[in-house]
């Protein structure tokens, strides 16, 4: 782990920095406060850090300060180091900012104790930043598929639709339903739709462009946003979507499946940024679709739509 030890004593910043080392910190060195401040804020800064308080530019309470106010995660664990041991002072110091202190001239073991205390700190909020990463993926993941989730994927239409509004530009829409999905489940069982499920996602994504987004968005829905795309474009992926779907057969318990699927395809050119509009269009679009036969692509704007009147 990083420790960063901020002293303008020539003499503490070796005697530490050779302490620190064989207890086996990866040690960085700032000569003053402000110089300790500059190397607090960069990206992948030390979690720890033992600073002076008496330091030149900014003494060590205010550099305490200054973190407290501005960086949030990951934490840093800020150790005093201090002449200075009348109560008074002690808890200013504290107040700034600073989770402990040592006095000089320090003790070595203590230090090496207090800065185990101070890792073990820093570790557990590591633990916890994880944890909520974990939680949040997966608040926004669909856990059969893979793929974002409709809340996940319907955050990414609105703002696709605010960038189209912003930057004056086009961004495509399709909705694709597993033909005939019930029969799977009715025929073959739920394992069976599951693994449907799962390839159809992976087919699907494996065939678009590294920025398209595609989420499931129903129970055999999929939603589909192309950035920079017309209608004619998003007809062409989608039609890609189409026959990459029902090329070849998904084997599930020793039995091939083939499966197609229906599309709904529009279009906004920035004009609206309500997401939900779009998506009743392609939705529209998918319910002509499937009245033509299925497994086949309808296109409709928002315009030719039963939506223009809302709009």
């Amino acid at each position: 782990m990083k420790v960063l030890i901020a002293d303008d004593s020539a003499i503490y910043r070796t005697t530490l920095s050779r302490a620190l080392q064989r207890w086996g910190y990866e040690v960085l060195i700032a000569q003053n406060g402000a110089e300790a401040w500059e190397m607090l804020a960069e990206p992948g800064a030390p979690a720890l850090a033992v600073l002076d308080w008496v330091m030149p530019h900014m003494t060590g309470p205010e550099v305490c300060r200054r973190v407290r106010e501005t960086l949030r995660e990951p934490y840093t664990y800020i150790l005093l180091l201090t002449g200075k041991n009348t109560k008074d002072e002690i808890v200013e110091g504290l107040e700034a900012g600073a989770d402990d202190y040592v006095v000089k001239p320090f003790d070595e073991h203590e230090l090496q104790v207090r800065l185990r205390a101070g890792k073990r700190i820093v570790d557990l909020q590591l633990d916890l930043l994880r944890a909520r990463d974990e939680l949040r993926e997966r608040a926004n993941k669909d856990l059969l598929t893979m793929l974002p989730n409709r809340p996940a994927i319907a955050s990414a239409l609105e703002q696709e639709l605010s960038r189209c509004h912003r930057d004056r530009r086009t961004v495509g829409v399709i909705l694709l339903d597993i033909d005939h999905f019930k029969k799977i489940n009715d025929t073959f069982g739920h394992f069976a739709g599951d693994a449907v499920l799962r390839e159809t996602a992976a087919r699907l994504r494996g065939n678009m462009r590294p920025y398209d987004q595609i989420g499931r968005y129903g129970g055999e829905e999929f939603l589909v946003v192309l950035p920079n795309c017309d209608l004619e474009q998003a007809a062409m992926q989608a039609e890609r979507m189409r026959y990459k779907l029902q090329g070849s057969t998904i084997l599930v318990d020793g039995a091939e499946l083939r499966v197609s699927a229906s599309f709904g395809v529009t279009v906004s050119d920035g004009s609206e940024r309500s997401p939900d509009i779009f998506v009743r269009v392609a939705d529209e679009a998918l319910y002509r679709a499937k009245a033509d036969g299925r497994n086949c692509i309808s296109t409709l704007t928002l315009e030719q739509s039963s939506q223009a009147s809302i709009a």
